[in-house]
């Protein structure tokens, strides 16, 4: 057993671990409103002033342990994700941190976070299954696929192995999963149909849109595009003319992008549903001097869709806490190990904040995160 650390993340970012800042989405409806945080919900899209108390609040390193004690002084985890990339970058800080306070009070939290280098669902099947013969006191996995997964996971449960899911994508008892509790973003939909109501709004409420989705069948993608598609939907005057999937890759959501243009001279927004997509679009439509024709909506962090949201390129991203994500994850692992069930101790879907922030929160944002100055 090893303890993995994630030194060279935090070194090489201060990694965007939290990857909120609170200035808020505009224009979006109740439904939208109710998973920002409170200081999000202050701004207004396009008249809004930089909220040093609000980003102080939303950008929160400082977390702290619960009073819950631990009944052992050391545990072993393995938790898999989608695949390598710097989203789950963040959530590892988040996962250190939680391990190094246990470390500070006697707890040993050794644990190992590995995925693929592309999203493959056949894969996160095999690391389960030989995971599950390795002695973890609790397996977490980010599911790529519920259809493929979930029989897996409850193939481990029968055979008494403890499971949770985190991160992004749930399957939940809802979709016949057995897993026992849930740490992550939990309102997809909203965040997607909060991205397209900011884009709808800007607008006008005209034009042709285009969806970029990214995994097929991963639930959080999925999700957040059907979310988009159905705010779009409620406008007569707007129309979905593509919905691709690039498979989070940003090279493949820079050449859908040309292809769209090309299709579509009139084209007037583009959605995008996960962290990669943001910025292969946003290359494609600077590429084509298309930038002040177009509006690009996405999700998350990353340190170029950033910096294209600071150039005015990109519209607005709605960022996830991914910090928290990793730091609750852990907590919740440690109760599951104990033997404490939902309701008990932790409820059974730890419900974790986007923030959907605009251009003018851009630099604010890149220094938060990566300290870069324009």
């Amino acid at each position: 057993m090893f303890r993995k650390r994630s030194g060279a993340l935090r070194g090489a970012l201060l990694t965007a671990a939290v990857c909120i800042c609170g200035t808020g989405l505009a224009g979006c409806g109740e439904a939208d409103d109710k998973h920002l945080s409170e200081a999000g919900k202050e701004q207004t899209a396009d008249n809004r002033d930089y909220n040093v108390e609000a980003v102080a609040e939303a950008v929160d390193f400082d977390h702290k342990l619960e009073g819950y004690e631990p009944l052992k002084k050391e545990y072993n985890f393995y938790f898999t994700y989608k695949t390598v990339h710097p989203w789950w970058d963040a959530v590892a800080l988040g996962i250190e941190d939680a391990a190094k306070q246990y470390e500070q009070s006697g707890v040993i939290i050794n644990y190992e976070y590995l995925a693929p280098r592309s999203v493959s669902a056949q894969d996160q099947v095999q690391r389960l299954t030989d995971a599950s013969g390795r002695n973890f006191d609790v397996i977490g996995v980010d599911v790529a696929d519920v259809d493929i997964v979930t029989p897996v996971i409850n193939g481990l449960i029968e055979g008494g192995q403890k499971v949770m899911t985190f991160s992004s994508s749930d399957a939940s008892k809802e979709d016949g999963c057995a897993r026992i509790a849930y740490v992550g973003n939990t309102h997809n939909y909203e965040d997607g149909a909060s991205l397209a109501e900011a884009l709808c709004r800007k607008l006008e409420g005209r034009g042709k849109v285009a969806v970029l989705v990214g995994t097929r069948e991963a639930p959080c993608h999925e999700d957040r595009a059907l979310g988009a598609q159905d705010i779009i939907a409620q406008y007569p005057d707007m129309e979905i003319v593509e919905l691709a999937y690039d498979e989070d890759n940003e090279e493949k959501a820079y050449e859908l992008t040309k292809g769209f243009l090309e299709q579509h001279q009139d084209l007037a927004g583009i959605v995008c549903c996960n962290m990669s997509n943001p910025v292969g679009v946003a290359r494609a439509v600077l590429e084509a001097r298309r930038e002040e024709d177009i509006v690009i909506v996405g999700m998350d962090h990353d340190q170029e869709a950033l910096r294209y949201l600071r150039d005015g390129v990109i519209y607005a991203l709605g960022v996830q806490d991914c910090y928290s994500i990793g730091f609750d994850t852990v907590q919740v692992a440690v109760k599951i190990a104990d033997g404490l069930m939902p309701g008990e101790a932790y409820p059974e879907k730890t419900e974790e904040t986007t923030t959907i922030i605009y251009q003018k929160d851009a630099a604010a944002m890149l220094w938060t995160l990566y300290g870069e100055m324009e």
